[in-house]
Protein backbone atom coordinates (compact mmCIF):
# COMPACT_ATOMS: atom_id res chain seq x y z
CA UNK A 1 0.00 0.00 0.00
CA UNK A 2 1.00 3.67 -0.58
CA UNK A 3 -0.13 6.85 0.82
CA UNK A 4 0.32 9.76 -0.59
CA UNK A 5 0.03 12.92 1.27
CA UNK A 6 1.54 16.48 2.48
CA UNK A 7 4.66 17.11 4.67
CA UNK A 8 1.74 20.05 6.69
CA UNK A 9 -0.77 17.08 6.95
CA UNK A 10 -1.62 16.47 10.72
CA UNK A 11 -3.56 14.19 12.84
CA UNK A 12 -3.87 14.25 16.66
CA UNK A 13 -1.49 17.28 16.38
CA UNK A 14 1.50 15.72 15.44
CA UNK A 15 2.89 14.73 11.59
CA UNK A 16 0.15 12.31 9.97
CA UNK A 17 3.20 10.47 8.41
CA UNK A 18 4.53 10.01 12.58
CA UNK A 19 1.20 9.23 13.75
CA UNK A 20 1.00 6.31 11.10
CA UNK A 21 4.22 4.80 11.37
CA UNK A 22 3.96 4.87 15.20
CA UNK A 23 0.28 2.88 14.88
CA UNK A 24 1.84 0.49 12.30
CA UNK A 25 4.78 0.25 14.53
CA UNK A 26 2.50 -0.86 17.53
CA UNK A 27 0.57 -3.04 15.68
CA UNK A 28 3.09 -5.36 14.66
CA UNK A 29 3.31 -4.75 10.88
CA UNK A 30 6.20 -6.08 8.67
CA UNK A 31 7.55 -2.62 8.06
CA UNK A 32 7.09 1.06 6.72
CA UNK A 33 8.98 3.63 4.80
CA UNK A 34 8.51 6.81 4.70
CA UNK A 35 9.57 9.32 1.44
CA UNK A 36 9.73 12.63 1.26
CA UNK A 37 9.52 14.05 -2.59
CA UNK A 38 11.61 16.77 -3.42
CA UNK A 39 8.55 18.41 -5.91
CA UNK A 40 4.99 17.19 -6.46
CA UNK A 41 1.47 18.44 -7.02
CA UNK A 42 -1.90 16.59 -6.84
CA UNK A 43 -5.34 17.33 -7.09
CA UNK A 44 -5.17 21.07 -6.80
CA UNK A 45 -2.57 20.83 -9.26
CA UNK A 46 -0.05 22.92 -6.86
CA UNK A 47 3.14 22.72 -6.92
CA UNK A 48 4.93 21.69 -3.75
CA UNK A 49 8.54 21.96 -4.64
CA UNK A 50 11.83 21.89 -2.29
CA UNK A 51 13.30 24.68 -4.87
CA UNK A 52 15.58 26.39 -3.41
CA UNK A 53 14.32 29.51 -4.14
CA UNK A 54 11.04 29.37 -2.15
CA UNK A 55 10.86 26.30 0.35
CA UNK A 56 7.89 24.78 0.81
CA UNK A 57 6.56 23.47 3.99
CA UNK A 58 4.19 21.14 2.67
CA UNK A 59 6.42 18.53 0.76
CA UNK A 60 4.95 15.56 -0.72
CA UNK A 61 5.07 11.96 1.50
CA UNK A 62 4.48 8.52 0.18
CA UNK A 63 3.93 6.20 2.99
CA UNK A 64 4.90 2.70 1.59
CA UNK A 65 3.81 -0.21 3.53
CA UNK A 66 4.23 -4.05 3.19
CA UNK A 67 2.15 -6.92 4.66
CA UNK A 68 0.22 -9.11 3.98
CA UNK A 69 -3.50 -8.96 3.13
CA UNK A 70 -4.92 -9.42 6.80
CA UNK A 71 -2.83 -6.83 8.07
CA UNK A 72 -3.17 -3.94 4.91
CA UNK A 73 -7.51 -4.80 5.77
CA UNK A 74 -6.61 -4.17 9.50
CA UNK A 75 -5.17 -0.53 8.07
CA UNK A 76 -7.82 0.12 6.16
CA UNK A 77 -10.74 -0.72 8.93
CA UNK A 78 -8.61 2.22 11.35
CA UNK A 79 -9.03 4.67 8.23
CA UNK A 80 -12.43 4.34 8.29
CA UNK A 81 -12.74 4.32 12.10
CA UNK A 82 -10.54 7.43 12.56
CA UNK A 83 -11.02 8.96 9.08
CA UNK A 84 -7.44 10.42 9.73
CA UNK A 85 -6.16 10.13 5.86
CA UNK A 86 -8.61 12.49 5.04
CA UNK A 87 -8.24 13.42 1.29
CA UNK A 88 -4.83 11.17 0.81
CA UNK A 89 -4.28 9.20 -2.31
CA UNK A 90 -4.14 5.48 -1.25
CA UNK A 91 -3.08 2.89 -3.78
CA UNK A 92 -2.74 -0.70 -3.07
CA UNK A 93 -0.91 -4.01 -5.64
CA UNK A 94 0.03 -7.01 -4.52
CA UNK A 95 3.36 -7.64 -3.97
CA UNK A 96 5.85 -10.80 -4.12
CA UNK A 97 8.50 -10.50 -1.40
CA UNK A 98 11.94 -12.21 -2.62
CA UNK A 99 13.48 -11.36 0.81
CA UNK A 100 12.57 -10.14 4.11
CA UNK A 101 15.47 -10.16 6.24
CA UNK A 102 18.25 -13.18 7.25
CA UNK A 103 17.53 -15.58 9.93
Amino acid sequence: MRIFIGESDKYKGKSLYQFLVEWLRKNHFAGVTVLRGITGFGKASKVHSSDLLELSSDLPIVIEIVDKEEKIEELKKMFNETDCIGSALITEENVKIYQYGKN
